[in-house]
């Protein structure tokens, strides 16, 4: 609570990015009081430019772009919300345990990740979802994503828990007969959370954006709206040669903002984590 309360009073940019969010996540609520489903067809007239009862217009499918934008940015933040969830939930363990256990343990692990971390991700996430042939749900891409997105970050969990392990509080939690996953879990993982912040952000956005590269390449589920699979239907339809540039501004403008929005807020945090802004910040409050 200390951190956000500095970061609203330090950094304009974390306050504009956090209004956006505020605004981003007050659209995914009215997802839940729309009048349609998630997957209606031909409730409304179709290509319809915005007006008073279509505010952002119809798409060719008969579908409500408003509405329809809800529930597209809340499953495009559920899947990259979950896939962060996994992948730096396992990132720290690996990183951590890697790191702590050292020696041939840490060899292991370290050559596994490496030759993880070679493989070009976009290229193996495109082969994936060939392979399955759109049968790539939400839940499955979410699944995959935390999956390709453990690696890098262990790695900069790894070298952190490298300097925790030589700390005096290690040594004593050794010696009192704490075990190796309570040393990590309770002495050494509240240091990683002001850095696991900005680190998820980024992660954050990263997932985003290969939801929304897939979808566009139509290799995931068509059938369930995302920010993606709106840009890949109004594409699909030829929205922007037949002058509905509504359909697809929605989409884009929408993932614009979420993006600029975790972008101030992770380089707002990783302003506020480093040291020198720190020293600054302390001279000038004396």
């Amino acid at each position: 609570m200390k951190i956000l309360k500095d970061l609203f009073k330090h950094h304009l940019a974390f306050r504009a990015g956090a209004v956006i969010v505020l605004l981003v996540f007050l659209l995914v609520s009215l997802s839940f009081f729309s009048p349609y489903e998630a997957t209606e067809r031909r409730v409304v007239p179709k290509n319809q430019a915005p007006s008073l009862n279509h505010i952002l217009g119809t798409t060719a499918l008969g579908q409500d772009v408003f509405w329809l934008l809800t529930f597209a940015i809340r499953n495009s933040l559920m899947v990259a919300g979950l896939a962060v969830l996994i992948g730096r939930s396992i990132a720290v363990l690996l990183g951590s345990f890697s790191g702590y256990m050292g020696g041939g343990v840490d060899k292991v692990l370290q050559s596994i990740v490496d030759s993880f971390i070679v493989i070009p991700r976009l290229p193996l996430l495109i082969l994936i979802s060939v392979i399955v042939k759109g049968g790539l749900n939400l839940w499955g891409l979410a699944l995959l994503l935390g999956f390709l997105d453990i690696f890098w970050p262990s790695k900069r969990y790894r070298s952190q828990i490298l300097s925790l392990r030589e700390r005096e509080f290690t040594y004593t939690a050794v010696f009192s007969g704490m075990n190796t996953f309570n040393i990590i879990l309770k002495e050494h993982f509240p240091f990683f959370i002001p850095y696991l912040l900005a680190d998820a952000v980024s992660g954050f956005l990263w997932a985003i954006g290969m939801e929304i590269t897939l979808a566009i390449l139509g290799l995931c589920d068509l059938t369930r709206p995302t920010i993606g699979t709106m840009i890949y239907w109004g594409n699909y339809y030829q929205a922007l040669l037949s002058q509905r540039l509504w359909v697809l501004a929605a989409p884009v403008i929408g993932s614009i903002f979420i993006v600029v929005a975790f972008y101030l807020i992770s380089t707002s945090l990783s302003e506020y984590l480093d040291p020198r802004t720190r020293l600054k910040r302390l001279g000038a409050s004396q």
